[in-house]
């Protein structure tokens, strides 16, 4: 007798345990090895959000709180996407505190999904939209925008929506984008937000990375279109509170009240003394991201100049901390045999490209939210790589 469930065995046959965490610690056994691998950024969160912190543990807010989150956070949380991104939500109906984004994605997912629909998932994509999917019964409908600078075109997604308009129900937009930094102009959503009105379907908008946009100002499409609109956004890249697993979902009234019925049944509710300190760097410190962006953009262009020398073509990264480089001709293509084959000779880890699904095949994400020494550190090696390697 099988010890899962029946309901769920198809879909979980589908899917693995991601394959970046697995890579990520497989190479951490090699000696002396730099790490460019995961999202996580090198600075520490600001002491007066930590403070926030040793304040709530100190007043013993160790309690449950409302669900959706605490009030104060709410009322920082929206504060924060109006004057940054001119978002209007009602803090009481329109918000949700969530266990960073990715349990968004989970609850938006799950409370909208039906056994049978399909997503559109432009890629290559953070790959959690994926099996989120696949559990919920959905089918997920890649779009590959490697043709297109990875950047999905009005014309494809309308294409797409009409050959499969009786069963799609959203489409997934991520931007500044995992894994290529590349993200979308007004103009560009603009146009994209007219195909989709066309249809009654929803756009689950992750824009995790929207403080760390480096050309111009971050354009939300909630602002555009906020009725047919899931937001998700958050504190881990904004103030480097990744562990803190605090992130926002924001959406119409209705949707938003049945996606907080599976985020209650799921967590109850976000950690009470990591909702503080995100009251706290929402409200005091709203523009500490813009210090780490500055670092980032400096750590970009170091990186696109020791790339291309050594032979690589990067996509034009305007946002987000990451580069998605073509392996150059002349090394090995497959891009997990890449990855492993640089790790071992060079001791630099990167990921992948096929982890982030169609059009990422023969790429490497590179994160650049490391140390500029160890940046500087694996430039050097990834040079010598290439010139000890190629055919």
């Amino acid at each position: 007798m099988s010890r899962l469930s029946k309901t769920m065995k198809k879909e979980l046959a589908q899917i693995q345990p991601s394959s970046i965490l697995a890579f990520n610690q497989e190479i951490s056994a090699i000696p002396d090895i730099v790490k460019l691998t995961l999202g996580e950024p090198d600075f520490n969160t600001p002491d007066h959000v930590k403070q926030a912190a040793i304040k709530a543990i100190e007043n013993n807010d160790s309690h449950y709180t409302d669900s959706r989150g605490t009030e104060g956070l709410r009322q920082a949380a929206t504060h924060f996407l109006n004057s940054k991104y001119d978002l209007n939500y009602d803090p009481d109906t329109q918000v949700l505190v969530t266990t960073g984004a990715t349990e968004g994605i989970f609850s938006a997912l799950t409370a909208i999904l039906n056994p049978g629909d399909s997503v559109i998932i432009p890629t290559p994509i953070f790959p959690q939209y994926i099996p989120v999917n696949i559990l919920n019964g959905g089918t997920p409908i890649f779009v590959d925008t490697s043709d297109n600078g990875f950047v999905l075109s009005p014309e494809k997604l309308q294409a797409t929506i009409e050959a499969n308009k009786d069963t799609v129900k959203a489409i997934v937009l991520n931007f500044p984008n995992n894994p290529t930094g590349v993200t979308y102009k007004k103009d560009d959503l603009e146009k994209l937000a007219a195909v989709i009105k066309q249809y009654d379907i929803f756009v689950i908008s992750d824009e995790i990375y929207s403080e760390l946009t480096y050309d111009g100002t971050h354009v939300s499409m909630a602002s555009i279109l906020p009725e047919q609109t899931v937001l998700l956004n958050g504190a881990s890249k904004s103030h480097a509170m990744t562990g803190w697993r605090i992130g926002l979902l924001c959406g119409p009234v209705d949707v938003v009240t049945e996606i907080a019925k599976v985020h209650q049944f799921a967590i109850t509710s976000a950690t009470t003394n990591a909702q503080a300190t995100a009251e706290e760097a929402f409200k005091s410190g709203p523009d500490d991201g813009q210090k780490m962006r500055v670092v980032y953009q400096e750590r970009r262009d170091l990186l696109i100049d020791g790339l291309q020398k050594a032979g690589f073509e990067c996509a034009s990264p305007n946002g987000a901390f990451y580069l998605f480089a073509k392996i150059p001709a002349g090394l090995i293509q497959n891009s997990v045999d890449f990855c492993y084959d640089l790790a071992r000779k060079a001791k630099v880890a990167v990921i992948a490209g096929s982890s982030f699904g169609p059009g990422g095949e023969g790429y490497v994400r590179i994160s650049y939210a490391a140390s500029t020494e160890n940046l500087k550190e694996a430039i050097k090696r990834i040079q010598q790589y290439v010139t000890d390697n190629q055919d």
